[in-house]
């Protein structure tokens, strides 16, 4: 069997003919001997899913605060599973020092699912930190997999859906943990405030609609609390075909309307980093913009890893997936 990698886009595919199969799920995943003993692989079952090992995975950072929270997100995302849950990063997390993270390594995604493969798991969930379908989730992660699928043919890899799925427009609960982010940083001055939605950038289409899609939701539930609504990212590539990155967030502050009075960066941003965090680029951004724009009075949200809401989203995404059998096939390959 080679190793198996379920998402939510492969889900719809795989449904039509016939290559993945709902399961019962009592909506609480099983407790797994992983959270004592890595080595203790779980027996497999004819009529049930065993228990899987959990990682919730980022993209990783050379900050040490990014990698703290998510142990901490982590932790508070296992207890409303009921399982031990692993904070694994794509790449660069392992850079950091060891004494700068309480004396524990981060750990990164492909030595990760190496050592469990070792240690006997066969079943493994991934549950990306991810607002949207970027590289990490849609290239590296399934090339990870299926490498060391070659070396382990039993591994079943499941990943769960990322955070916000344009297709899905009634789930708005990103939006709505944006909208109370902004919401606690009005100044009540009176006057509406406009809103600039910032998120990282990326070189991938589908993220920088996820970013419009977000904006739209968001501009929608703040209603005539606000008084406009615009996306923008930190980085963009250069050229014509990464424009739908723009504008940079340092432009976004000179466009009509946003160069003046109260406005609210609105952090996509999970966890803190080289962008987001109190002394981030988007913080020395706004101080600049308020030295450039007479009358500007800029202010930045709390980190969407911040609200509550999260881990009750990431928990219902790992519960969705844990419920269908993983694929047999690389979506796209011969069967």
């Amino acid at each position: 069997m080679r190793a198996a990698l379920f998402s939510a886009g492969w889900k719809l595919r795989c449904a039509r003919c016939g290559r993945s199969s709902p399961v019962q799920s009592s909506g609480a995943l099983k407790a797994s001997p992983a959270a004592t003993d890595p080595a203790a692989a779980p027996a497999e079952s004819a009529d049930a899913i065993p228990p899987a090992a959990i990682l919730l995975v980022d993209n990783g950072s050379l900050e040490p605060r990014a990698t703290l929270a998510l142990r901490a997100l982590a932790g508070r995302l296992g207890a409303a599973l009921g399982q031990a849950v692993d904070p694994v990063s794509l790449l660069h997390s392992d850079r950091v020092p060891a004494a700068r993270l309480g004396g524990r390594p981060a750990e990164t995604l492909a030595p990760a699912l190496e050592r469990r493969a070792r240690a006997g798991w066969n079943d493994l969930l991934v549950v990306p930190l991810f607002f949207g379908p970027g590289a990490g989730v849609t290239s590296f992660l399934p090339r990870q997999v299926f490498a060391l699928g070659a070396r382990f043919p039993r591994l079943r890899v499941r990943a769960a859906r990322c955070l916000v799925d344009p297709a899905a427009s009634a789930d708005g609960r990103v939006a709505g943990m944006i909208a109370d982010h902004v919401t606690a940083a009005m100044t009540g001055s009176g006057a509406p405030p406009a809103v600039i939605l910032v998120d990282h950038g990326s070189p991938t289409p589908a993220v920088g609609a996820v970013r419009g899609h977000l904006a739209g939701q968001l501009a929608g539930r703040l209603g005539s609390e606000v008084r406009a609504v615009l996306g923008a990212s930190m980085e963009r590539r250069p050229g014509p075909a990464y424009a739908f990155n723009d504008p940079l967030l340092a432009r976004a502050f000179d466009r009509p309307g946003f160069g003046e009075g109260d406005v609210i960066v609105a952090l996509q941003f999970l966890l803190p980093g080289r962008h987001a965090g109190p002394d981030g680029d988007v913080a020395r951004i706004c101080a600049a913009a308020r030295r450039r724009h007479a009358g500007l009075r800029p202010a930045m949200t709390e980190l969407v890893g911040a609200h509550p809401g999260l881990v009750d989203l990431l928990a219902d995404r790992a519960r969705e997936a844990m419920a269908f059998a993983p694929l047999q096939a690389w979506p796209g390959s011969a069967p």
